[in-house]
């Protein structure tokens, strides 16, 4: 087989399939290969009219397509089939070649497959894909991590494919060194699962509350997306609320069982955030969410617990109260990304890949699902600012918090006296709330720690760590 395809793609179920066809439409000649022999003729029989395909039956063949130093992107399910391809193909690749996985791998594993085909002199550039099958076709944002070599030959090709922001910069950046770009891929997925949570909570509240059906709801987010919450996620919101069920008549989300399911991202970013002891409260009450969403003969079980009496609102108050969900959404929604970005930069210093959160924030502004006018002021801020510590410190957005707060904190006491669950939109206030209160509780904390555990406290008036001796005299000492 002659060797001129500029990059190859194996694993073509639907985002591999159209990863490919985004390449080959802009203008590179493309190697597909798949297990089973069948999809990649079905590919270049539909879809071969779009661009130059080479089809491969074999790994060998697949390999030998490829011109040097070969570009090899996986697009299988992450885990052992991810590694089992590795092993496959590796044997075949040479010095200099590289492999892409595409695929939403856990970080660690993508820290460990870098080093060890690093040693083989092959480069591994873990690749966060976010926008969908959609996106894969039509643009995705791609957060590519791995060697800066191996990024020098790879990225013009990823910029080409990827989606493009307003100002037409392409949406994809050298994250960082080996598992820095499925890390940010993995928080953009966290972030994700809050912004989906609070969207959740301002939907049941303006339904719940202020009585609203869910084709006025959906007008409401129409309005939203017209300003400051202009997103994809407010967009598609408007959207599903506005369906009817052909076969019932009612709205669709009146029909769908009220069970998330979730993929395994969300609680990665909670689970690592726990790890690098960064609070993400808002993703982690949105992953508990679901969790509860799910637990059904659990919740079947307690449909007898005693809740407040609703009370109904008029039409003037309900149009009050809707704007006042407006402001909790924007404040909750400014506090969730707060924290993802935190935790990427912890996790930034603590496995040496000096990201950069301007860049992350400005490949977020297209094709990917949290994309939002507001990153782009996000982009700004860190741009400004680059040791910027937390979002909370840029003026633009503490000034808007604060013009929110009185509305964000009667939209939650609202939810509690009515009985509404919002544990995302109480998480992110809480979070605000911690971070301004000159004192936390943390001091008594500790001091119970030190009473049953001797674990030591500092004090406020001099250097040292200390101890009271509880079961004596109680005096202090050194510690």
């Amino acid at each position: 087989m002659s060797t001129h395809a500029q990059i190859g793609v194996t694993g073509l179920a639907v985002m591999g399939r159209n990863l490919a066809r985004n390449f080959a439409r802009n203008g590179y000649t493309v190697a597909v290969h798949n297990r089973t022999a069948s999809k990649t003729r079905e590919l270049v029989e539909e879809f071969g009219g779009e661009g130059e395909f080479v089809p491969a039956e074999t790994a060998k063949e697949f390999v030998e397509s490829l011109e040097r130093p070969r570009r090899l992107v996986i697009m299988v399910k992450a885990g052992e089939p991810t590694d089992a391809v590795i092993e496959e193909f590796a044997p075949l690749l040479e010095p200099g070649d590289m492999i892409i996985d595409g695929g939403n791998a856990h970080f660690a594993d993508t820290r460990r497959r870098e080093r060890d085909l690093r040693e083989q002199g092959i480069h591994f550039v873990g690749t966060g894909i976010s926008g969908g099958e959609e996106g894969a076709l039509h643009g995705p944002s791609i957060m590519p991590g791995g060697s800066v070599e191996s990024y020098d030959s790879l990225g013009p090709m990823l910029e080409k494919i990827s989606a493009k922001a307003d100002d037409g910069a392409p949406c994809v950046t050298h994250v960082g060194p080996d598992g820095a770009g499925h890390f940010v891929k993995m928080v953009h997925n966290g972030i994700e699962y809050a912004d989906m949570q609070l969207i959740g909570e301002a939907y049941q509240l303006l339904r719940d509350v202020a009585g609203y059906s869910p084709a006025e709801i959906a007008d409401i987010f129409r309005t939203w997306n017209q300003g400051r919450l202009d997103s994809y996620l407010i967009e598609i919101t408007a959207e599903v609320l506005s369906h009817v069920d052909a076969e019932t008549g009612k709205p669709f989300v009146d029909v769908v069982v009220d069970q998330a399911e979730q993929k395994g991202t969300g609680r990665w970013t909670v689970q690592i955030a726990l790890d690098l002891g960064v609070p993400v409260s808002a993703i982690a009450e949105a992953v508990f969410a679901r969790s509860v969403s799910g637990h059904a003969e659990l919740r079947e079980a307690s449909r007898h617990l005693a809740g407040p009496s609703a009370r109904t609102l008029g039409k003037e108050e309900a149009a009050a109260f809707a704007d006042q969900v407006e402001q909790a959404l924007y404040a909750s929604k400014i506090v969730s990304y707060t924290q993802g970005f935190h935790q990427i930069a912890t996790g930034s210093e603590e496995y040496d890949w000096d990201i950069d959160l301007g860049k992350v924030a400005a490949i977020w502004r297209g094709g990917c699902i949290i994309r939002a006018a507001f990153l782009d002021r996000i982009t700004r801020a860190y741009e400004a600012q680059p040791g910027l510590p937390s979002l909370l410190a840029d003026e633009g957005f503490a000034d808007e918090i604060a013009a929110a707060q009185d509305d964000w904190r009667s939209v939650i006491a609202t939810a509690v006296a009515q009985g509404v669950p919002t544990p995302a939109f109480a998480a992110t206030l809480a979070y605000y709330d911690s971070l301004r209160a000159p004192r936390l509780p943390a001091a008594l904390t500790q001091g119970q720690r030190d009473y049953f555990g001797a674990h030591t406290y500092h004090r406020t008036d001099r250097d040292g760590a200390f101890h009271t001796l509880w079961g004596g005299d109680r005096a202090e000492v050194s510690a």
